[in-house]
């Protein structure tokens, strides 16, 4: 028999499981709801700097530091500033080479007195770029030579071992978090410039402008409303890709109507087939609702559901039909 005593192993119940998840997540919100309140106009001042940032925002940390660091990276550069993630061991063997005078360097290091971290700090200013310091005080080796410090406060840790890095991450995301998006709005930065930097995937999809997927030319069926429903239909015959709605105009080719399919086939369910020969004007729904070609397509689809309509026309300035958005050509993309 081994003389090495077995470990008896500690019940740990599905309750006991969930209380002590709560009990976490509770620490690491009341942190942030002290960092909230405890902002102030170094806060600001931080963001004067990112946003006057002639270069670029240069973020470094190491450990679960750096993996914040990087996370800020992607949100500063998703958001309308240019930015990139330099790690701190790699810094001293030559990276630092990418740190000019008009840059802005973002240090994370909850106790600022990290050796990696503090290492570079007198080079940098040396380079003559400004250093952002998030850190747990004022009173570490990062935090006296930063320019601004932004505190996040002596947090503990979270779990029954309150050793491995959580309340302190949480903060440091959340304070990175909102300085990515002052910044960004302090910039001027839209949900169309978003959309440049996110083409892929549903997001990218959901922010593209209509005038890029809508139906147009040639596949649009623009109707006169003096025209009979009978001799439009019987015009726009088209052997390619058939649109669901026929567009009405007046005469100056302002946007004046639509009539579907669904209304056709009303016509013939009500057995008023004689309305088939009379003007499309009288049969039609007047006054549609319209979208801009410069909108998002995330919009249109919003539009699609909440008036639970299968077409949407898109017009010009000046009320003119230019596009259509059919539903078939946005399945798939929720409503935003």
């Amino acid at each position: 028999m081994s003389s090495v005593a077995l470990k008896q192993s500690i019940p740990f119940d599905h309750f006991e499981q969930l209380r002590e998840a709560r009990a976490i997540i509770r620490q690491e919100a009341d942190g942030l709801l002290a960092l909230s309140s405890h902002l102030d106009t170094r806060f600001c001042e931080a963001v004067e700097l990112l946003q006057n940032c002639a270069g670029r925002a240069i973020v470094t940390g190491i450990g679960k530091a750096g993996i914040i660091g990087q996370k800020m990276t992607a949100t500063l550069s998703s958001t309308g500033t240019r930015a990139m993630f330099l790690h701190p061991a790699e810094g001293v063997h030559g990276d630092l080479g990418c740190v000019g005078e008009d840059d802005v360097v973002v240090v994370f290091s909850n106790s600022g007195n990290t050796d990696e971290v503090c290492r570079i700090v007198p080079i940098i200013h040396q380079l003559g770029a400004k250093i952002v310091a998030i850190t747990a005080s004022s009173e570490n080796r990062l935090a006296r030579a930063a320019d601004v410090v932004l505190e996040i406060g002596e947090l503990s840790e979270a779990g029954e071992l309150s050793l491995a890095p959580s309340t302190t991450t949480t903060a440091m995301l959340a304070l990175a978090d909102a300085l990515a998006l002052v910044v960004s709005r302090a910039k001027g930065f839209t949900a169309r410039d978003f959309g440049t930097f996110h083409p892929g995937g549903s997001l990218g999809r959901q922010l593209t402008p209509i005038r890029e997927v809508m139906r147009q030319g040639d596949e649009l069926r623009i109707a006169s409303r003096d025209e009979t429903v009978r001799g439009t239909l019987q015009r726009l015959r088209s052997s390619g890709r058939r649109s669901g709605a026929l567009l009405v105009t007046d005469e100056q080719g302002v946007l004046c109507g639509v009539f579907t399919d669904s209304d056709l086939a009303r016509l013939l369910e009500q057995h008023r087939d004689t309305q088939l020969d009379s003007p499309v004007s009288e049969v039609m729904t007047s006054n549609p609702k319209t979208l801009r070609d410069n909108t998002c397509l995330g919009d249109a689809v919003n539009m699609l559901t909440e008036r639970k309509i299968s077409e949407l026309p898109i017009v010009d300035k000046a009320g003119r039909p230019v596009g259509l958005i059919d539903i078939t050509d946005v399945i798939g993309i929720g409503p935003g």
